[in-house]
């Protein structure tokens, strides 16, 4: 009996140490990569990846393939190295129980022969071929930016340099120019731009320089993001302000993952891993609905808007030197106010509220892409891009004009006159366009050369169904009768019909020279035909970098860049009209300090003259020419520190003044986002791998808005009492400063067989509304905030 007992308990500690052994094993990863050359792409033999704060690390095999198993569940440093290369340090690598973490790490050669660097960075930051105004973020960065949601405009907001038109917003304007004014590629692919709802459809028809409200990408889509504030070299052009290129997460070759995140919007689900030996996948669908957010902030009027975002990327591994990649986004949206969604005892005066205004409007966004990386030899490889990328939007303006009491509170919303489909635009791009670049790496200096072609159709009609008056106008506007307090559009003037295609084509070559130990030299020249425009320019851009020492360098770019044109710009224009395309002149010059290998401090200052601006004479009409000039200065300082021992953050100054000429009489006015002085603070605080605490601090100088007066019945009509706004002088005042505090907390939780994750982010907790769009409505002669308003965001999420 026992002997019976004996076993009994035997068999029961046998059991629980079993299942305490399977539960251990439950609670770890592993972690797996590749790690290549930057320059080359190939495979780096013998290098070391350490996990910092354990006794865990491996070294890569001859394909450059390294393995970690048996890593608890965890968020780690990771720190990459071998002689000959730049020592790369890896934050968030997020180890989850039963799950194989895996990533491609590329390297940069040590061209120099002074102390080790240690790059505590991510993607591009310490490259010589991009020394001046380079910022990168990954993914983890970009989910966790207070306030951003996410969203990577808004999380480029904190760069020096950079300014935003406000947190309602999802674009940025960099250095002096605008929102339209960037480079957008998307594994190297070019887009017509990056966010849902650009803001002209809620203006009224007319252009907002704004920019768009949302992102077109789910968080945590974007694996890793290179931003280049000005100075970027030859093979990206037809934009003349920044850089910015966005590399989409590819899937995990060694473990599926599925993921869905729930938020105050809607949903997002993610599917993740191998299909094959040689093949993984990568999806996401997001679906997003407004109005339940909009209701509980009691931003009310304002009809519906939402959105989806759906995306598959697969990535092939065809051999050892053929690397494919097929890419397909699909990116639909609507937002519409109808009479029946403005209800009574309502203020048409409110901030937040579109006023009189009615619209309807519906779009989307479609990119297909492959991408074929080539290792030609060692020293060498080709990469050829092909692509099909399509916007369409069908927006209608309305407007209506109720009974109103004293107060402007809405007695009756159609009491009085109202049109639903007043103007029409109608706007279809559709492009496809193949890019080959190729790359050679000599002993002392790297050669790149490339070539683009597109063929690019443009479907543009804007239809205004009868005769309208407007009562927002400019002082120097042409007027059949100069005492007349407002405008006239006849749809003779207004509308326009345009369906025509036309060939774009580019030729670039750079040289990336290591000069001597200290000093490198990146010299390029870029070749661009302008189809629409029948234009042909020629773009010599030049960036280098000189080291004093292990820590510091002084580094410059100076360069041509050339702006296509807007293609409803294009499309507006008589045909014997051939507008050129926009010229802009930088040059800019940084010293960096390295203080330690995780703190870093960059000075900028930089200068920009413009040519050839586009103006429109008449904003009533489609009609525009080049005469505009301009010119743009500035200077930004930063101190940088990277997440090492549990807090990281950034701090950061930009002084700016931009102005522009339309040279019609009228003198020099400050462009739309010359903003003098921005202040921004970003710290964040990770006390253990379950909390991660963040704040940011946003302070800039208001932007310019137009000087303007109003004028009272200006039908001489008291029955039928209008006003007027006259505007007489273009950005002549300012908005009030922009002040903006955001807090994010995240928290995680390890589970057995996956990882449990929620959010609360809090945008502008100081409540103070101050965005940059306003209307005006000529029943009361009042301006107000237009917008969507900052909304709090929580949220919870899954991988399982």
């Amino acid at each position: 009996m026992q002997t019976k007992r004996s076993f009994q308990q035997l068999i029961f500690t046998l059991v629980l140490s079993l299942f305490g052994f399977l539960s251990q094993a439950q609670k770890t990863g592993s972690f797996k990569g590749k790690v290549i050359e930057k320059s080359t792409k190939q495979p780096i033999i013998g290098a070391n990846i350490r996990i910092n704060n354990t006794s865990l690390g491996a070294s890569t095999d001859a394909d450059g393939v390294f393995t970690i198993n048996n890593i608890p569940a965890g968020s780690y440093l990771v720190t990459v190295s071998i002689i000959g290369f730049q020592t790369k340090e890896l934050t968030d690598i997020n180890v989850t129980s039963s799950k194989t973490y895996y990533t491609e790490i590329e390297l940069l050669e040590d061209v120099t022969n002074l102390s080790e660097v240690v790059v505590k960075v991510f993607k591009g930051e310490v490259n010589p071929l991009t020394p001046v105004s380079t910022f990168s973020l990954n993914r983890e960065e970009i989910f966790r930016n207070p306030g951003a949601g996410g969203d990577i405009m808004r999380a480029l907001s904190i760069l020096p340099g950079v300014v935003s038109s406000g947190s309602q917003f999802s674009a940025i304007a960099a250095r002096g120019q605008g929102t339209q004014d960037n480079v957008y590629m998307v594994d190297d692919i070019p887009m017509f731009n990056l966010s849902h709802l650009e803001a002209e459809g809620f203006n009224s028809g007319f252009n907002d320089p704004n920019g768009g409200r949302f992102s077109i990408f789910a968080p945590r889509i974007i694996d890793n993001v290179q931003f280049q504030n000005g100075g970027f070299d030859v093979t990206n052009g037809r934009k003349a302000s920044s850089y910015l290129g966005l590399g989409i997460k590819e899937g995990n070759k060694e473990t599926w993952s599925f993921v869905g995140q729930f938020d105050l919007l809607g949903a997002t689900l993610v599917a993740d891993g191998p299909i094959s030996k040689k093949t993984s996948l990568f999806s996401t669908a997001r679906y997003q609905n407004l109005a339940p957010t909009v209701n509980m902030t009691g931003t009310g009027n304002f009809g519906a808007v939402y959105f989806g975002d759906y995306l598959l990327k697969t990535t092939t591994d065809l051999n050892s030197k053929n690397k494919l990649s097929f890419i397909a986004m699909y990116n639909p949206e609507r937002a519409y106010r109808t009479i029946d969604d403005v209800d009574a005892d309502t203020d048409i005066n409110g901030d937040n509220s579109p006023g009189n205004n009615l619209f309807n409007n519906t779009g989307s966004k479609t990119m297909i892409g492959l991408n074929l990386r080539t290792l030609v030899s060692s020293t060498s490889y080709w990469k050829n891009v092909l692509y099909f990328r399509a916007s369409n939007t069908d927006n209608k303006f309305g407007r209506f004009t109720p009974s109103l009491n004293n107060e402007g509170m809405i007695i009756d919303p159609k009491s009085g006159y109202y049109v639903s489909n007043l103007r029409n635009i109608i706007n279809n791009q559709q492009e496809i366009g193949y890019r080959s670049i190729y790359t050679k790496k000599y002993k002392k200096a790297s050669f790149t050369v490339g070539v683009d072609a597109m063929l690019v159709d443009l479907e543009y009609r804007r239809i205004l169904s009868n005769t309208d008056t407007m009562f927002v106008y400019r002082s120097n506007d042409v007027r059949p009768n100069p005492a007349q307090r407002y405008q006239i559009i006849t749809p003779d003037s207004f509308n326009a019909n345009f369906e025509n295609s036309a060939i774009n084509g580019a030729a670039y070559a750079s040289l990336s020279w290591n000069v001597s130990d200290k000093f490198t030299l990146n010299p390029g020249l870029r070749y661009d035909y302008f189809g629409f425009s029948e234009h042909s320019t020629i773009s010599p851009r030049i960036s280098g970098s000189y080291a004093f020492n292990e820590k510091q360098s002084l580094n410059f770019a100076a360069g041509i860049y050339y702006q296509d044109l807007g293609y409803s710009d294009i499309a507006s224009q008589d045909p014997n009209n051939k507008l050129k395309p926009e010229e802009t002149i930088q040059a800019i010059l940084g010293y960096k300090y390295q203080f330690s290998p995780d703190l870093k401090l960059v000075v900028e200052s930089w200068t920009k003259r413009f040519y050839a601006l586009v103006v429109q004479p008449n904003r009533f009409q489609g009609t525009f020419n080049n005469d505009g000039t301009g010119n743009a200065f500035g200077a930004d300082i930063t101190l940088v520190k990277r997440l090492t021992n549990k807090i990281n953050g950034q701090v950061g100054y930009s002084f700016m003044e931009s102005k522009r000429d339309d040279n019609n009489g009228q003198g020099e006015y400050d462009y739309t986002f010359s903003v003098p002085h921005t202040l921004n603070a970003l710290i964040s605080y990770k006390p253990n791998n379950k909390w991660l605490f963040s704040g940011k601090y946003r302070y800039s100088t208001g932007r310019p808005t137009d000087a303007y007066i109003v004028h009272e019945d200006v039908l001489n009509n008291p029955n039928k009492l209008r006003y007027s706004q006259e505007i007489t002088a273009i950005n002549g005042d300012r908005l009030a400063d922009y002040m903006a505090l955001d807090i994010r907390i995240d928290y995680y939780k390890q589970m057995k067989k996956g990882l449990f994750s929620a959010f609360l982010d809090l945008g502008n907790v100081s409540g103070r509304f101050n965005e940059a769009t306003k209307l005006f409505v000529p029943q009361t002669g009042k301006v107000f905030n237009i917008g969507l308003g900052v909304f709090p965001t929580f949220g919870v999420r899954f991988e399982l």
